[in-house]
């Protein structure tokens, strides 16, 4: 049908377009897993990008990637990021190792430009952390202590989000967000993954073909005797105290720094410190490359007030 390969080119052009803002050429099996709003093989994500197709002339291929057309240079951009991210997986395994044999963690993920290998020098390392409920707060600064180690070591760990099991559903459903989960690589706790994907199910309206994380950790050994200690000694009044005195400490020092931050927010079963605004920021200026294509879609015949292929 053509209405079915007009949504497919654009949700190709969509998935070139958000990767674009990164600098972030894709291979065909990333175009297809990053598609928008559109379930198909990858065969047919294949032969819409094919010299001769009527999308081929908004694509440009060079080696085995993808860009939009006069991005072809992006392709040394993330070659060099490749092998810096390569150098920084085995600290960001070690230290997500470390976090996940501290009390009461359940999961530790990779997110971020680290999960899709597109880092430069000088990036941080950024981890989402699931936690026992009612110990979100008390492991946070349990992980923090070890940030500031790692710094003194001249390494720069960003957990920047820490969740509760009970909380695993998140409240944004938009592209980015299903972009943060589709993307994340899971150090450790791959049930907890699993579970936090089928929470989140919603994210397959955004990215259909995202099965999964982009690839596998596999789980790393340790004595399970430590943390079991440590939270017998922790799971106390004691550590309830503990706990309480944490978040209110930290939501005093915070708030001023949130009141006009939507992508802040503390409780007693989440901690997310998005101060940046990196998400707002980034569905803005998807929203804006978007618009530049308009012009393609209308030559591909695509309604183009329809936006993007899965709306939130």
């Amino acid at each position: 049908m053509e209405t079915t390969r007009a949504t497919l080119y654009r949700g190709i052009l969509q998935a070139l377009a958000y990767a674009d803002i990164f600098d972030y050429p894709l291979t065909l099996p990333e175009l297809h897993r990053y598609t928008v709003g559109v379930s198909v093989p990858l065969t047919a994500v294949a032969q819409a990008v094919a010299p001769g197709s009527p999308l081929a002339r908004y694509v440009e291929h060079r080696d085995e990637f993808i860009t939009l057309k006069g991005r072809g240079h992006l392709v040394a951009v993330r070659r060099r990021r490749e092998q810096w991210a390569h150098r920084l997986w085995p600290k960001a395994i070690a230290y997500g190792r470390r976090i996940a044999a501290m009390p009461f963690v359940r999961m530790v993920a990779v997110t971020g430009a680290l999960a899709v290998n597109n880092v430069e020098a000088d990036d941080d390392i950024d981890y989402l952390v699931v936690t026992e409920p009612g110990r979100v707060w008390l492991c946070r600064a349990l992980v923090i202590a070890l940030v500031r180690w790692a710094a003194r070591r001249g390494d720069v760990l960003c957990p920047n989000y820490f969740l509760a099991t009970t909380a695993l559903a998140l409240p944004e459903q938009d592209l980015f967000t299903a972009h943060e989960v589709a993307q994340m690589v899971p150090v450790t706790g791959q049930k907890v993954y699993w579970k936090m994907r089928h929470l989140n199910a919603w994210t397959t309206r955004f990215l259909p073909n995202a099965v999964g994380p982009p690839r596998w950790v596999p789980d790393g050994y340790f004595s399970p005797w430590g943390q079991w200690l440590a939270e017998c000694v922790l799971r106390t009044p004691i550590g309830a105290y503990l706990e309480r005195w944490e978040r209110e400490r930290k939501v005093r020092k915070f708030t001023p720094r949130s009141a006009s931050a939507r992508e802040v927010c503390f409780a007693p079963d989440r901690c997310k410190g998005h101060f940046d605004q990196h998400g707002r920021h980034t569905l803005q200026a998807f929203q804006r490359r978007w618009q530049e294509l308009q012009e393609a879609l209308a030559d591909l015949g695509v309604e183009v007030a329809t936006g993007v292929n899965a709306e939130s």
